[in-house]
């Protein structure tokens, strides 16, 4: 069983920046992927970027060029660092963690780009 949380969410104006940090803890595998995920209202959960325990990486196109995703693997803990955010970025937040056949999630952390 793996738990993630979430943090570092809030309120930031648009050109701003933010970073989320997914901590993880419990059972895990030499080799796992973690992502992020973002769900706005009124909308499906949509995939943002993912992460290997090796360093690969890929993004969405939509965030391509704006956030960086990095892993502390001696500290079992993701980030997303979020640069020149606009208003459509505006979502709940999601760290996955996928090993083997299963996936865990957290709990989510809220992002809100407005004046």
């Amino acid at each position: 069983q793996v738990h993630l949380v979430e943090s570092g969410g809030g309120l930031v104006q648009p050109g701003g920046s933010l970073r989320l940090s997914c901590a993880a803890s419990g059972s895990m595998f030499n080799t796992y992927l973690m992502a992020w995920y973002r769900q706005a209202p009124g909308r499906h959960r949509e995939y943002v970027a993912y992460i290997t325990r090796a360093g690969l990486t890929n993004y969405a196109d939509s965030v391509k060029g704006r956030f960086t995703i990095s892993i502390d693997n001696a500290k079992n803990t993701m980030y997303l660092q979020m640069d020149s955010l606009k208003p459509e970025d505006t979502a709940v937040y999601y760290c996955k963690l996928s090993q083997g056949s299963s996936d865990s999630w957290g709990q989510g952390t809220q992002v809100t780009v407005s004046q």
